[in-house]
């Protein structure tokens, strides 16, 4: 039985423009639409229209009682989606089909009266759901026990933090029995303890037979709560199917630089017009990119950064990520190491990172910034490389938590 179709689904937005025009002029600009070019949601890219896809075409159906994980980058449209399934905004275009009642959580204080208490805005939420009183009721304090704020319940929240109200709102949301759950990265919010207790709850309405469609950046979160993946890319669905086929293509996806180690213009996550880094990768005598370096031996990373204004002392932030796409380890230089700097134009970085991961594959994110913190350019995925397991024995595993814990390593810095 399905829970949810969704049907050729597309979303698109005006860029720039505010819905301020007459009756007339709106059903003029319909028509002018038509006819106009709307381009794909490509964030890299500059626009040559004022139309865009935030979505386009988005065509799937989501059996009664299945997880379903949303990912994507940042921008792929997954929260708007998220916000037209949660009937928040109307599609452009296509059709949407819902069995049963649908609570969504899609950022702090969904749903939430902020002059209203704790316990009132369970009750509101409750009859929007379509609940009587005494349905309510009879959950109430399974919501209250599991939300942790029970000496807040009766003060209004807006007073709350925006934790406090992650976890009434999620405490709600989900003991209220809806057929259908969305929750989007609001639960970052919350505390780790909060989280895994969420994620037990999800599963366990997920056991029900209730259906829950969740949005994260967390893989390893993705990886143990969903049975099946769909993958966002500039507003069109680029996979869906298995979980670990759908991390597999988001984490490929995301590698933004080249095959010999370039970095596209308009490819950083940030930057600020003093820079950019132009290329990135781990090279061999040859010149050539090696993406396999051997147990316990050191990751030389090669940087070529571009400076268009700025002279002098950088910071260098690299973060280590494995293929859950959890950040396990960070390097960064010291703000002493006056060594490190650049000149206007090219300057070429050699790092030696200490190898202490355990064989398997991992990401690393790259950001140059000036002393004071402020990032200059910064770049998700500028790597991927593997450790392999020659050499590698339950001896020589000397450095294990590096791969369950997120800390410091080791490094050395260099100027060409």
């Amino acid at each position: 039985m399905l829970a949810l179709k969704v049907n050729k689904v597309s979303k698109i937005y005006r860029l720039g423009e505010f819905n301020t025009s007459s009756a007339f002029q709106s059903v003029k600009a319909l028509f002018k639409r038509n006819q106009e070019e709307i381009l794909n949601n490509n964030r890299t890219q500059e626009a040559q229209s004022n139309l865009i896809y935030a979505l386009q075409d988005i065509d799937f159906e989501v059996p009664q009682g299945q997880v379903l994980g949303i990912i994507g980058r940042n921008g792929a449209g997954k929260s708007t989606l998220l916000k037209v399934l949660s009937r928040v905004t109307s599609p452009s275009r296509g059709s949407i089909q819902i069995k049963g009642r649908m609570a969504s959580l899609l950022e702090v204080g969904t749903g939430f009266h902020p002059d209203l208490t704790g316990l009132e805005n369970i009750y509101l939420n409750g009859a929007i759901l379509g609940m009587n009183k005494r349905e309510i009721k009879s959950k109430l304090e399974e919501i209250v026990e599991f939300s942790g704020v029970r000496q807040y319940i009766d003060t209004p929240v807006k007073r709350y933090s925006s934790g406090m109200q992650v976890r009434l709102a999620f405490a709600v949301a989900a003991h209220l029995e809806p057929d259908i759950m969305i929750v989007d990265e609001v639960l970052a919010v919350g505390d780790a303890d909060f989280q895994e207790k969420c994620i037990g709850k999800m599963k366990t309405v997920s056991g029900e037979g209730r259906t829950v469609l969740f949005v994260s950046h967390s893989m390893g979160t993705i990886r143990s709560l969903c049975t099946r993946g769909i993958l966002l890319k500039n507003g069109q669905m680029a996979f869906d199917g298995s979980v670990e086929d759908c991390i597999d293509g988001y984490l490929k996806s995301a590698m933004l630089v080249g095959e010999d180690g370039s970095v596209p213009e308009g490819m950083s996550l940030l930057n600020n017009g003093m820079g950019r880094i132009t290329k990135v990768g781990m090279f061999n005598q040859e010149g050539h990119i090696e993406k396999v370096v051997r147990f316990k031996s050191d990751l030389p990373i090669s940087i070529s950064f571009n400076s268009a204004s700025y002279a002098g002392p950088i910071l260098i932030g690299i973060q280590v990520k494995n293929v859950h796409n959890d950040k396990i380890v960070d390097y960064v230089n010291s703000y002493d190491q006056s060594s490190i700097a650049v000149e206007k134009g090219i300057s070429e970085l050699e790092i030696k990172l200490d190898n202490q991961f355990l064989p398997g594959k991992y990401y690393l994110d790259l950001t140059i910034a000036l002393p004071n913190g402020e990032a200059i350019d910064s770049i998700e995925n500028a790597l991927e490389f593997s450790v392999s397991n020659l050499g590698a024995t339950p001896e020589l595993n000397y450095n294990s938590t590096v791969v369950n814990g997120y800390v410091s390593g080791k490094a050395s810095w260099l100027m060409k």
